[in-house]
């Protein structure tokens, strides 16, 4: 017990100087937020995660800590919303912090960055390469003039001068990227922010470097734990899937494109079970919101075919939708019985399921009272129901609620068939239509072939539009 009370002092000193060790800090003066709270916030792959808070003091100090695991981008909020952007090293920069000033985050042209040689890159970059950007976007326009202008066409020397120009610029943004610390962060990331900003561009003015831009994407590492500590994560999926869409190819030619960067993503992603769920998950949701239906039931059926990952439950009942419920499948019968409401049909002669219902197309919708975006979406299919139903489309609506009283004072006002077993997410019709969402919308032919899945209800009513009313005229 002796020893013990000798030795414990010892061992707390230890940890507290690792602990003060491992610890680097952001040293703020804001006049202008002086008394404010302000908040390091940094980012974790799709999320963003508090990092350290203080008040500043009366002439707006304060002083921030963060630890080597907050390495990566970063930014400093005050309590106006008012934000800037930093970049956290992880390790210490010749021993000095991170130290900022300024009159405050809203007046972005008043702060300075007096220690911390990786920011001061970022922001020296972040200052030049637009203005590179610009440049090089007007002496694109002018080479085109002097290419196929017949007045300018003949003025060689002025066209090599444009094009050396353009090659300076160039050739000037890529040696400060190489000159970058080697192993620092900024190194890592400004090509990445590159990459990323530069896709609107490329895809409008520069398509020439579309095909390389979509390869710079499939051989990004998205294991890399820098991309997930970037802010960067949506950012990367969306802008290279987004590239291929607005590729000027044909849908079919969009599809081989996504699909080809689908496997090049899996195959990265492989070693690593929780990355794979999270950008699964999230790009699977992303070609949903898109309409990109094909390449959404490609990568579910990709993933769930794979023997080399585990995935989340959650994700392998979403997935597991598309591999049961794709377009071109047969959507399982449904029982018109339990509870059931339709103001629109005589008591006599409701159906007794699914197949019964004399119509070329069924929408079976599942909803519920307490979905926000049912209480949105239910009624403009009830505003639309005369004109689908003139085109031979009927609506079933399956809903998860569990309260006999609410489901039938929801469902009353609605024009077409309403049924409920009271299970919720454990009724059988929501089993067996793999729903794991609402709302959730099947489109089926009179065989109950399944023809569309609509991601809203505009799409629907768009689908109808186009395809039903246009179609018969």
């Amino acid at each position: 017990m002796v020893f013990m009370k000798k030795i414990l002092p010892f061992i707390i000193l230890l940890f507290t100087c690792i602990y003060a060790y491992s610890q680097n800090s952001i040293t703020g003066t804001f006049p202008g937020l002086a008394r404010q709270q302000i908040k390091l916030v940094g980012f974790e792959g799709f999320d963003t995660y508090l990092i350290d808070s203080i008040q500043a003091n009366g002439k707006g100090q304060f002083q921030l800590s963060f630890g080597t695991t907050d390495f990566g981008m970063a930014y400093l909020s005050s309590e106006d919303n008012k934000s800037f952007v930093v970049i956290l090293s992880g390790k210490k920069e010749k021993g000095k912090g991170l130290k900022v000033k300024g009159e405050s985050f809203a007046f972005a042209e008043s702060i300075e960055i007096v220690e911390s040689d990786e920011n001061k890159l970022f922001e020296q970059y972040a200052l030049e390469h637009p203005r590179r950007e610009q440049t090089l976007s007007a002496w694109d326009y002018l080479s085109k003039i002097y290419r196929k202008d017949s007045l300018f066409v003949v003025h060689k020397v002025t066209k090599q001068a444009i094009t050396n120009e353009k090659q300076r610029i160039i050739s000037e943004d890529r040696l400060f990227l190489a000159g970058l610390p080697e192993g620092s962060y900024v190194s890592y990331y400004l090509p990445l922010r590159k990459l990323v900003s530069s896709v609107s561009t490329i895809a409008q003015y520069r398509t020439k470097e579309i095909p390389q831009t979509i390869t710079a994407f499939r051989e990004l590492d998205y294991t890399d734990d820098r991309l997930y500590k970037s802010g960067l994560l949506k950012e990367t999926i969306k802008s290279h899937f987004w590239l291929i869409e607005s590729s000027s190819r044909s849908l079919d030619s969009v599809y081989i494109a996504m699909n080809k960067s689908i496997d090049h993503l899996i195959k990265n992603l492989l070693s690593d079970d929780q990355k794979l769920n999270g950008i699964t998950e999230y790009l699977f949701k992303l070609l949903e919101e898109r309409s990109l239906f094909t390449s959404s039931e490609y990568l579910a059926i990709k993933v769930l075919n794979e023997v080399n990952c585990t995935i989340d439950d959650n994700l392998a009942m979403q997935l597991e939708s598309y591999r049961a419920m794709k377009i071109g499948n047969m959507a399982p019968n449904i029982q018109l019985s339990g509870d059931l409401v339709a103001p629109g049909y005589n008591k006599d002669a409701l159906p007794k399921k699914l197949s019964d219902l004399k119509s070329k197309y069924v929408a079976v919708v599942f909803g519920a009272s307490w979905c926000p975006k049912c209480v949105e979406e239910l009624p403009k299919i009830a505003k639309s129901y005369a004109k689908w139903k003139a085109q031979g489309v009927e609506v079933v609506f399956v809903s998860l609620d569990e309260d006999e009283k609410i489901f039938k004072n929801f469902a009353k006002v609605f024009p077409f068939i309403s049924i409920c077993d009271y299970k919720k997410w454990k009724g059988s019709i929501v089993k067996n239509y793999h729903v794991f969402a609402t709302p959730t919308i099947y489109l089926l032919d009179d065989k109950r072939e399944i023809i569309l899945r609509p991601n809203s209800v505009q799409q629907l009513d768009s689908w109808v539009d186009w395809y039903l009313v246009q179609g018969n005229k």
